[in-house]
């Protein structure tokens, strides 16, 4: 999976989306103390970063190094390597632990395990997903007939979890729920295309055909969407599984 991700790390942080400022706020204010926050599974840092607004020390771990090393302006952030279930770090020493769009990859005992060891009294876990964007119904139906259709055979074991916005992840800590949320943004047809081609399953489709098919796509997206230099809004909800330990 690190591999997968790692391919195309760069593209992953210039296209990813970035999460609503009043997220992290509603964490922080969760958490009893605000010495420590780490984004685990940190990809290009799209979490990591506004943690720095609430928190006197950062951390941002990734299994993939060309993902830790794409990241840009993580100045405050430290960095590191590292597989979800083991971080390098000492029992108790964590305020707030977050996991963005990643925890599908990992969600298993030794994990949860390793968040109850790394979170202090008052400590706070936080893991989000959203999967397809909205953002009318004609482009909504081409970016569902390639997510389902197109790509249906090709996305890794886990992606299942983010359909279900998590449901089907058993919370073992004590729940808390986050405010209704979701990302929005304003993109141009370029920042689309360059979005949809971070997906894993446009790799795997990619490698094994040798055609892109986000490139198939394109005349039925370009025809849609007109002006491609005319930003559209876009929307992702977001689903959490959140809690603190017992």
């Amino acid at each position: 999976m690190s591999q997968l991700f790692g391919a195309r790390a760069d593209a992953y942080a210039s296209f990813r989306p970035h999460y609503p400022a009043s997220l992290f706020s509603w964490l922080a204010a969760q958490c009893a103390s605000h010495q420590r926050a780490q984004d685990i599974a940190c990809g290009s840092g799209q979490a990591s970063r506004p943690l720095r607004q609430h928190f006197k020390q950062v951390l941002a771990s990734d299994a993939s190094l060309k993902q830790v090393v794409a990241g840009k302006n993580y100045a405050g952030v430290q960095r590191f390597v590292a597989e979800a279930h083991a971080q390098p770090l000492p029992n108790h020493s964590l305020d707030l632990i977050v996991v963005a769009q990643a925890l599908h990859w990992f969600a298993t005992p030794a994990f949860f395990s390793e968040v109850r060891r790394l979170l202090r009294p008052g400590g706070v876990f936080c893991a989000w997903c959203y999967s397809l964007m909205r953002i009318d119904d004609e482009l909504d139906a081409l970016i569902d007939d390639l997510y389902w259709n197109t790509l249906g055979g090709y996305w890794p074991a886990g992606r299942a979890s983010v359909d279900v916005g998590y449901s089907d992840i058993d919370n073992p800590f004590t729940p808390c729920t986050p405010p209704t949320s979701a990302i929005e943004s304003s993109w141009t047809l370029e920042h689309l295309l360059g979005y949809l081609r971070t997906w894993s399953a446009v790799q795997r489709y990619e490698q094994e055909n040798a055609t892109d098919p986000v490139s198939q796509l394109l005349p039925e997206l370009q025809q849609i969407w007109g002006d491609a230099k005319q930003p559209r809004f876009v929307r992702w909800p977001l689903h959490f599984l959140a809690g603190t330990p017992n």
